[in-house]
């Protein structure tokens, strides 16, 4: 494996290929089996076996070109439209601890039956991260009452390739019927598009009646049971 070269990732969305310190956090530090789903360059995968050179981390990824730099820092990289290939055909059952979607299910026309298969080729007691933005931020409510018309954007929220939308509550329904236990659900909160700014004092403008008006993304931590239907939070 080796560092790819500025040049080669200067081309891609640098909103889907920085670093993900908060997801990293998340990883448990005993996984060793890793799947990356829509992995990107693969930045986050390098970082898992930065901290831990015993993990492997596999990916999957749509984009060719982002998957050519990807496999200069993973242990593998599949090419492949998730929606066009079977995991467990992929990957032998019950084989990952770890399990990460990081800005993936809001993209699939069926990210229901996506999940469905994460989850039949992680082991029993595998960790499951999914990240999601969240429809309900006030900034939908916003252009869609006061200007009149939906915000396609180049990223976020909004970004104009998603194809299915989420509030915490289909969240916890996404999850809620599968062998999943969901451990924790973590939000970022955001008053404008982009990171930094204003968006520092987000956090303490979520009193109770704002907090689904604040939220623009949530993480999702689960974990497989073996076992019968999963619980939320």
């Amino acid at each position: 494996m080796s560092n790819p070269t500025s040049e080669q990732t200067a081309e891609f969305n640098r909103s889907y290929i920085g670093a993900r310190p908060e997801l990293l956090d998340l990883v448990p530090r005993s996984a060793v089996s890793i799947l990356d789903i829509g992995c990107s360059v693969g930045e986050l995968g390098r970082s898992v076996i930065d901290r831990n050179p015993d993990a492997r981390v596999h990916g999957i990824e749509i984009d060719p070109d982002m998957a050519a730099v990807a496999r200069q820092r993973l242990h593998s990289v599949l090419v492949a439209d998730l929606e066009d290939v079977s995991l467990p055909e992929q990957f032998s059952p019950a084989r990952f601890d770890c399990i990460i979607m990081a800005d993936v299910l809001e993209h699939l026309r069926d990210p229901w039956a996506v999940l469905d298969q994460a989850v039949e080729v992680a082991a029993d007691g595998a960790t499951i991260i999914a990240c999601l933005p969240n429809v309900r931020h006030y900034s939908t409510i916003y252009s869609l009452v006061f200007r009149g018309r939906w915000p396609y954007r180049k990223r976020g929220i909004h970004d104009r390739t998603h194809l299915r939308f989420f509030a915490r509550k289909n969240i916890l329904e996404l999850f809620a019927h599968r062998s999943l236990q969901i451990q924790d659900i973590r939000t970022k909160y955001r008053i404008t598009e982009r990171p930094g700014g204003i968006n520092r004092v987000a956090r303490f403008l979520a009193l109770p009646l704002l907090r689904g008006f604040l939220a623009y993304q949530y993480i999702v931590v689960a974990r497989k049971t073996g076992h019968g239907k999963g619980a939320g939070v």
